[in-house]
Order: C-alpha cells, then sequence, then structure tokens
C-alpha cells in the first residue's frame, strides 16, 4: 500500500457525510443514437469487459482504524489514519455487477431520477453504469455514477471515457516524481513545514470568518430547502452555444457568466410562476472549482474549492443580473480559489481522519448554512464520444443534491450545444420540468435584452 492509497481529507470527508437519504454520487446521463435496436444491449456487454481492463473502476473503499500504517511515511502535513480509509483493489472485482441492462423505456430523464435515488454499494467500487435501451430502438442512454469519494468531476470523465470508444486524446503531462520521504521528516524542511502550517491557519480563518459574513443580510427562498425524502428527479435542457456566445460579445465576460445568470433568470421566473415570489431573493450559489488540470496525470480523488456568490434572483433587468454575476465572479476570481467563503472544502485538510468520520452526519447537516443552491460546470472533450459505433448526442451532468437542499445544476458544453442537467428532491420540486423551461426561456429573453 502506498501513500497515495490513502483517502484524502475531502474524499473522507464525501465517504462519511453520506447518508440513504443523501446519497454522495456524482452522474452523468449520455444519450446514443442507436445503430441498430440491440445497440444497447451491445453496449453493456462493451462497457463490462472494458470496465475489467480499467485499474481505477476496480477500487473498493475499506475503512483503517489503526494511528498509522508502517508501510506509509510519516508526513506531518498528512492526518492520521485512525478512523481514515483507503483505495485498494477489489480481488472479487465483477464488473457485470456494476454494469447493469435495463429494459426499454420512452423516458431516460424518469428512469435516471430513479437510479439517482439509490446509493452506491459502500463495500465495492462505487461506481455503476446503467444502459437503457429505447423503446423506438433508435436511441439509448447510459447513466454512469460515481462515488464523490471516488472520483471529482474530471476524474470521473477520465473513468467514464476509459470505457467508450478510444479517442486521440494528448497524453496526459507526467507529474514530478517527490523524493522519498522517511519516517522521520528533514530538519531542514522543518521551517517551511511550520510556515506553510501557519499559513495554512490563516487561510482557514479567513474563510471561517467569510463564510459567516456570507450569512449576513441573506435572504432565500422555502423553494430550495427540502426535508430528505430520498426521492430524486432529473431533467435536462440543451441550448444552442452560439446563443451563449450572442449574449456574451455583447454584454462580455465569460461564458461561465452567462450560465450562471441564465440560471439566476430561470430562478426568478420559476419562484413567480409557482408563486413562491422573488422580491428580495438572493440565494448563495456555490460554484466548485476544480485545481485539478485537465490534461496533467493527477492521482485519484476531489481536487476542489469553490466560489460563492449571491445570485440576483430579485433584480428585474435581465442585464442588471448578468453584470453582478460577472461582477462577483471577477471577485471571486481575483481573490482565488484558496480562499473567501466558496473554499471551505479545503478546511478538511485541516481535520483529522476520525474527526471526519464522528462529525460526517453534523457537517452534512451544515450544508445549507453554507450555500442555497450548487451550480457546478464539467468540462467534456470537444471530440466527439462514442460506444460500440454509437454517436453521444447528448449528455447532461448530474450533481450530488446536498441535506436540506431541494436543487442542483450541473452544465457541460459538448460540440456546440450547452446541456443543463438537473437534480432535485422529487417531493419538494414536481415541478422540476417548469424549471427547465425557464431555462430556455431566460436565454430567449437576455438575446432580446441585447438586441441581438
Amino acid at each position: 500500500m502506498s501513500a497515495d492509497d490513502l483517502l484524502a481529507p475531502l474524499d473522507l470527508a464525501f465517504w462519511n457525510i453520506e447518508s440513504p437519504e443523501h446519497p454522495m454520487h456524482l452522474g452523468a446521463l449520455g444519450v446514443f443514437g442507436a445503430q441498430s435496436p440491440t445497440a444497447g444491449a451491445h453496449a453493456a456487454d462493451l462497457l463490462a469487459a472494458r470496465a475489467a481492463a480499467v485499474p481505477g473502476l476496480r477500487m473498493r473503499i475499506r475503512d483503517v482504524w489503526r494511528p498509522f500504517d508502517p508501510v506509509l511515511p510519516l508526513d506531518l502535513r498528512r492526518p492520521l489514519a485512525l478512523g481514515g480509509a483507503v483505495r485498494e483493489s477489489d480481488p472479487d472485482f465483477d464488473p457485470h455487477r456494476h454494469v447493469l441492462l435495463h429494459a426499454p423505456t420512452a423516458d431516460f430523464q424518469t428512469a435516471a431520477g430513479r437510479l439517482m435515488e439509490r446509493p452506491l454499494e459502500r463495500d465495492r467500487p462505487p461506481w455503476e453504469a446503467h444502459v437503457l435501451p429505447g423503446e423506438d430502438g433508435l436511441s439509448f442512454a447510459v447513466l454512469f455514477k460515481f462515488h464523490h469519494a471516488l472520483a471529482d468531476g474530471l476524474r470521473a470523465l477520465t473513468l467514464a471515457a476509459a470505457v467508450l470508444d478510444p479517442m486521440d486524446l494528448p497524453a496526459p503531462r507526467p507529474r514530478p516524481a517527490e523524493p522519498a520521504r522517511g519516517l522521520i521528516p528533514d530538519v531542514r524542511r522543518l521551517p517551511g513545514l511550520l510556515r506553510g502550517a501557519v499559513s495554512d491557519v490563516g487561510r482557514a480563518l479567513d474563510i471561517g470568518a467569510s463564510v459567516a459574513v456570507s450569512r449576513l443580510g441573506v435572504r432565500s427562498t422555502p423553494a430550495l430547502a427540502a426535508a430528505p425524502t430520498g426521492t430524486r428527479r432529473t431533467a435536462g435542457v440543451v441550448l444552442d452555444l452560439d446563443d451563449v456566445h450572442r449574449v456574451r460579445k455583447v454584454v462580455g465576460g465569460t461564458v461561465n457568466d452567462v450560465l450562471i445568470a441564465v440560471v439566476a433568470g430561470a430562478l426568478r421566473s420559476w419562484l413567480d410562476e409557482r408563486g413562491d415570489g422573488s422580491e428580495g431573493v438572493r440565494p448563495r450559489a456555490l460554484i466548485p472549482v476544480s485545481k485539478r488540470r485537465p490534461r496533467t496525470a493527477h492521482p485519484q480523488g476531489n481536487r476542489l474549492s469553490g466560489y460563492l456568490i449571491r445570485l440576483p434572483v430579485d433584480d428585474p433587468d435581465p442585464l442588471g443580473r448578468l453584470a453582478q454575476v460577472r461582477t462577483a465572479m471577477d471577485a471571486n476570481k481575483d481573490a482565488g480559489p484558496g480562499r473567501g467563503a466558496g473554499a471551505v472544502a479545503l478546511l478538511a485538510d485541516h481535520v483529522p481522519a476520525l474527526g471526519h468520520r464522528l462529525g460526517g452526519p453534523l457537517v452534512s447537516q451544515a450544508a445549507r448554512l453554507w450555500f442555497d443552491i450548487l451550480v457546478t460546470s464539467v468540462p467534456l472533450p470537444s471530440l466527439g464520444l462514442r460506444l460500440g459505433g454509437n454517436p453521444v448526442t447528448e449528455v447532461f451532468p448530474y450533481a450530488p443534491l446536498a441535506r436540506g437542499q431541494s436543487l442542483a445544476v450541473a452544465v457541460s458544453t459538448y460540440r456546440g450545444r450547452v446541456h443543463y442537467g438537473l437534480v432535485a428532491d422529487g417531493e419538494a420540486v414536481p415541478d422540476l420540468d417548469r424549471f427547465a423551461q425557464a431555462l430556455i426561456t431566460e436565454v430567449e429573453t437576455l438575446i432580446t435584452a441585447c438586441g441581438s
């Protein structure tokens, strides 16, 4: 066992905050054009055969209760393993238990919602691929589920791509090898380690203060809060990326700024339509930021921080909403992803492993105090994805739903189109399709406001 087998603190946090009502897995629903009515069944066979050859898909998570493992070198920056967990290859790995072929369906999103409800089995590698043949015989879908302790968005994409048809991607840049560490750290490195520790404490205090300030003057909406029911509903929206660029070219900013502003405007319309009202509503949106370089061969697990912004749902002017989002995102970027209220995930590094295990339930309930809605972006390759020669026509990312929250939004751009993947508590948001339609309408509203 190597040092990299020990779960990083953030991975361990995701592993321990999970509950039956709030499974902590990511999802992605890929819709494929079928070349034959049996394409779905053939795809399931391909996925199982290829999964057996992917080491990352054989990894299960096992608890560790020893204060430290004699095989692991001592590292003052790494929390003790007591109460932690390690990744290890499952000697009984059977890909057919992870790749499941379902009966034909006419509604991929409804089927995906039911499957997203189910927690992954924790005693074997925590991932699944559900193949959903279309009733029309002209399409099929694959729902990938990866536990957040196994992978963040970019790592999940890498694992999924490994079982799709091969693509001609640039080789990842290897990380420079780190010198071997002994049981006792080099005394010459102690001043640097101490300076780093002091800097980490300062950053932790800064993040904590920012979280406290972020609570001041916040008015969210009951529509974004929910008692846990364990139910899930999903929906997908496809937009033309050219429409987003038309708005961006008129008002400036980034594509991501526009996509976040679209969420703010859609929330406004949705709240007003359902009678909850948008006046004074400025919910806090957590915007995860990956610290993983897409083309670099990083270790497994999560490399995440985040930005926190208040969505200007109460502003009736669509261009005013976009301007406020752009200003907030620029301020976050100037400060960097290592500080501010959105960087709470980085505090996981300062909690011992046993603290994650004992405090997991408490932390899961605190998410509602930190942010009101998750809006995350998952990058996809510009090259066409295929499985068994069948092309991906749509791909909808799904984010985990935090305890006490009713809605999470994930977005990806793929081959000239924007795909919003929506996950909601099935009982708290029975009208998720109306919010999906509001996203489409908001883009049209922005285009009109821009005079395009």
